[in-house]
């Protein structure tokens, strides 16, 4: 198994029409959730990947298991809950540039993982164990259920790559900087972005945030920089990295989990850091050109396709 991760996966609704949800009458549906969205996207790049999570007993569950079975990915680890149900999400998109959601996830069965759901030898067989901060942040049993994990993990030898992922709205500050903290002492690799790096430390120069993540232990930093691409820093090198320009983006959520998983694939393969870096760049930058969070998600092909362009439609480099 090249990767495993956990965290829940919910359904997300979205009307066909822009503007405030109360004048919504047409909704779509689709599957969302940050750290399946990873594991889709390695998925798609010939990886092998594993996904632990819970879901309720119900159509919304059947539903999110079968997609992501469908997309190749391990789900051996899910257990469904007969008591809870599976969590929602809609999300308002006023216009291009502006969104908004609004969660339905109290409660939910995901909230009702625990450390006993985190098999050691499963844990054990990966290269990489994938993290967000937001699984924590559903409920004690989460939380511990995430340090359960990376605590396997690195008794394993198994390296942990950890995406910070604040959502402020989930809980208190001083909860989730400490908590997003003691994560990073575990982590091997973490990617934050700049604010994250401002909310954990109160410096928003990547230099200084990538030093301040190296003291609590990270070999590698790469710190996202939106459309301006991305900063990486070692003990040994670092550098800068220029993102990819796109013509327009149609939707900006879900940049992230593709850009962890350009990372992720880079270390699985064992490339050079600037080309691993260009990866997560070219990757965030495919995704946000398509409505959805997986839809624009690319395979290796479609990947060197877009990063070798030097002029398309739609890339300016």
């Amino acid at each position: 198994m090249d990767v495993i991760s956990m965290g829940e996966t919910m359904i997300l609704f979205t009307p066909h029409s822009n503007g405030k949800m109360r004048y919504a009458k047409d909704f779509s549906s689709k599957i969302a959730g940050a750290e399946s969205n990873t594991l889709i996207a390695l998925s798609k790049l010939g990886y092998q990947t594993g996904w632990v999570s819970r879901l309720g007993k119900d159509e919304l569950g059947e539903r999110i298991l079968s997609s992501i079975k469908g997309e190749g990915i391990d789900v051996r680890h899910v257990i469904f809950d007969d008591n809870a149900p599976t969590g929602l999400f809609l999300k308002q998109k006023t216009n291009e540039m502006n969104s908004k959601v609004f969660y339905y996830r109290q409660g939910s069965a995901a909230s009702f993982m625990n450390p006993h759901d985190m098999n050691e030898e499963y844990i054990s067989s990966a290269k990489y164990l994938y993290v967000t901060g937001i699984t924590p942040a559903l409920s004690d049993s989460c939380h511990e259920a995430v340090f359960q994990a990376m605590k396997a993990a690195k008794k394993n030898g198994v390296k942990i790559v950890f995406d910070p992922n604040l959502r402020k709205t989930l809980w208190d500050e001083s909860t989730a900087r400490q908590t997003l903290i003691k994560m990073a002492t575990y982590a091997d690799i973490i990617l934050p972005g700049v604010n994250e790096g401002k909310f954990l430390f109160e410096k928003d120069n990547p230099e200084d945030i990538a030093t301040a993540f190296h003291q609590l232990g990270a070999e590698l930093v790469v710190i996202k920089l939106g459309e301006e691409g991305a900063y990486y820093s070692t003990e040994n090198e670092s550098a800068y990295v220029e993102g990819f320009k796109v013509a327009r983006v149609i939707d900006p959520v879900g940049a992230g989990d593709g850009f962890a998983a350009g990372i992720l694939s880079g270390l699985i393969d064992k490339s050079p850091l600037k080309e691993t870096v260009r990866r997560g760049c070219a990757i965030g930058a495919m995704v946000v050109t398509v409505e959805g969070d997986i839809e624009g998600l690319p395979d290796k092909k479609e990947l060197y396709e877009f990063m070798n362009a030097i002029t398309r439609e739609d890339v300016i480099r």
